[in-house]
C-alpha cells in the first residue's frame, strides 16, 4: 500500500519525532516518508533481498529478518510506534507477531486488506475469490496466507488485551468510520497494550 493519500492517512497516526519500527517495510517508502515529513527515526524489517536493497538506496535503516522468527533482538518498549502495514496477512503466526508488536512498541499500528469489504463479499457470493485493487492476486498465486476482516481483528485485539487508541477503515485514502467492516478495503487499528 504505497498510495500517497493512504500513506498520509497512516502517517497522521505517528507522532512527530517518533522512533519507529516498520515490520515488513517493503521498499522502505513508508519509513522514508515518516522520516522526511514527520522527523521520525527507526528501522525497517524486511526479508526480500530486492526490498532490502531498495531501503538502503532510500537511506532507510533496514534489518533483513524473517518476522516468523520473532523480535527477540528488541527489548520491551524499544520503539514509540511499531507498524505492520500489509504484513499481518503474510505471517504464519500473526497472533504472536501482534503480541510482539505490542511488546516492543509503546503503540502499534496495523493495517491490512479487509476481506469483508462489500466488493469482496459480492465476489464470494458469486462463487469466486475476490480480485481487487487491495487483493490483486488470484487465489492460487497470492502471497497472503490468510484473510481477515475488520471485525476479526477487533476480536483478536480484545483477546490479546490491546486497547484501541483509534480504529477505522480506509477507502481510496479516506477514513471510513461508519460501518468500516463493509465499506472499507483496508482495516486500520492504532493500539497499545492494556
Amino acid at each position: 500500500m504505497t498510495e500517497k493519500a493512504t500513506m498520509e492517512a497512516l502517517a497522521r497516526l505517528v507522532p512527530e519525532g517518533s522512533r519507529v519500527l516498520d515490520l515488513g517495510c517493503g521498499d522502505g517508502s513508508m519509513l522514508d516518508y515518516l522520516q522526511r515529513s514527520r522527523g521520525c527515526s527507526g528501522y525497517g524489517i524486511e526479508i526480500a533481498d530486492a526490498n532490502v536493497l531498495a531501503c538502503v538506496r532510500r537511506g532507510v535503516n533496514v534489518i533483513q529478518l524473517n518476522l516468523d522468527e520473532g523480535l527477540a533482538m528488541f527489548g520491551d518498549s524499544s520503539f514509540d510506534v511499531v507498524l505492520q502495514i500489509d504484513t499481518l496477512q503474510h505471517l504464519r503466526n500473526a497472533e504472536v507477531m501482534l503480541r510482539e508488536t505490542a511488546r516492543v512498541g509503546r503503540t502499534g499500528i496495523v493495517a491490512f486488506p479487509n476481506f469483508a469489504h462489500w466488493p469482496n463479499r459480492l465476489s464470494v457470493l458469486r462463487g469466486r475469490m475476490p480480485v481487487t485493487r487491495r487483493l490483486p492476486y488470484q487465489w492460487y498465486d497470492t502471497p497472503n496466507i490468510r484473510v481477515g476482516t475488520y471485525k476479526d481483528f477487533e476480536v483478536l485485539a480484545l483477546k490479546n488485551q490491546l486497547r484501541m487508541i483509534d480504529s477505522f477503515g480506509l477507502q481510496n485514502g479516506r477514513a471510513v468510520r461508519w460501518c468500516p467492516n463493509a465499506r472499507a478495503g483496508t482495516a486500520v487499528f492504532h493500539f497499545e497494550h492494556a
